[in-house]
C-alpha cells in the first residue's frame, strides 16, 4: 500500500502517512486483494530462489553428513499450488524431496524412515499413484507421532491424510489440497520444534 500523497509505502490499515503525515483513506477491497496475490506471488519467489539455491547446495554437498543448518519452517500450501504451475510439476518433486529429508532429521531415532525422492517417484509409477497416498498416509501418522518429542499434539494423523485424499476429491477436488495443507502445517511445526530444541535460528 502506498500513500497517494508522496508515494511512500505503507503498512496495510496506517491511519496517517508516517513520512508526511497524510490521512490514508481506507483503501478498497480490490486494493487488499491485489495486495494479497503480490504478496502470495513474492513468497512463491523467494521459495523458487531457496528451491534452484537448496538443489545446487545438495549436488555440491553430495555424500556430506547434515551440516547443522535450520530445517526449512515456512512451507505454504499456495507457494507449493503456483510453483507447481510454472515449473510445470517439476517443483512438487522438490517438495517431496526437501521434506523427507528434513522429516528424516527431525525425527531421527523413531524407528521410522520416510521414502525418499526416488522410491517416491519409481513406487508411484508402479502403482498408479497409490504409492503416493501410501507415503502421505506413513507421513501423517509419522508427524502425529512424533509431535510429543516437541512439546506439541496433532489432531490430524495418516488416517485424516488418507480419508482428505480418497474421499475429498468428490468435494471440487480440493481433498488433496487439504490433505497436504495439513502435512505442510504439521511439518512446519515440527521442523520448528526441532529448530528450538537444537538451538538453531529460524
Amino acid at each position: 500500500m502506498f500513500c497517494t500523497n508522496c508515494g511512500k509505502e505503507i503498512p496495510a490499515g496506517t491511519k496517517y502517512c508516517p513520512s508526511c503525515g497524510q490521512e490514508i483513506k481506507g483503501s478498497s477491497a480490490f486494493d487488499n486483494m491485489a495486495e494479497n496475490v503480490n504478496r502470495a506471488f513474492d513468497n512463491a519467489e523467494q521459495q523458487l530462489g531457496s528451491a534452484v539455491k537448496d538443489v545446487h547446495d545438495t549436488f555440491s554437498n553430495a555424500g556430506q553428513p547434515y551440516d547443522g543448518q535450520p530445517l526449512k519452517t515456512d512451507r505454504g500450501l499456495l507457494a507449493y499450488i503456483v510453483l507447481n504451475i510454472i515449473t510445470c510439476g517439476i517443483y512438487g518433486y522438490y517438495f517431496i524431496y526437501k521434506m523427507a529429508h528434513d522429516i528424516n532429521i527431525a525425527c531421527d531415532g523413531d524407528g521410522e524412515k520416510t521414502g525418499g525422492l526416488v522410491a517416491f517417484i519409481v513406487l508411484s509409477f508402479l502403482t498408479c499413484g497409490i504409492y503416493s497416498w501410501y507415503w502421505e498416509y506413513k507421513l501423517g501418522n509419522r508427524l502425529a507421532a512424533n509431535a510429543d518429542r516437541y512439546g506439541m499434539r496433532f489432531q490430524e494423523n495418516g488416517t485424516t491424510i488418507l480419508l482428505w485424499c480418497l474421499f475429498g476429491v468428490l468435494i471440487c477436488g480440493i481433498g488433496p489440497y487439504i490433505a497436504m495443507y495439513i502435512l505442510i502445517k504439521n511439518a512446519n511445526a515440527i521442523c520448528g520444534g526441532y529448530n528450538r530444541a537444537h538451538g538453531l535460528g529460524y
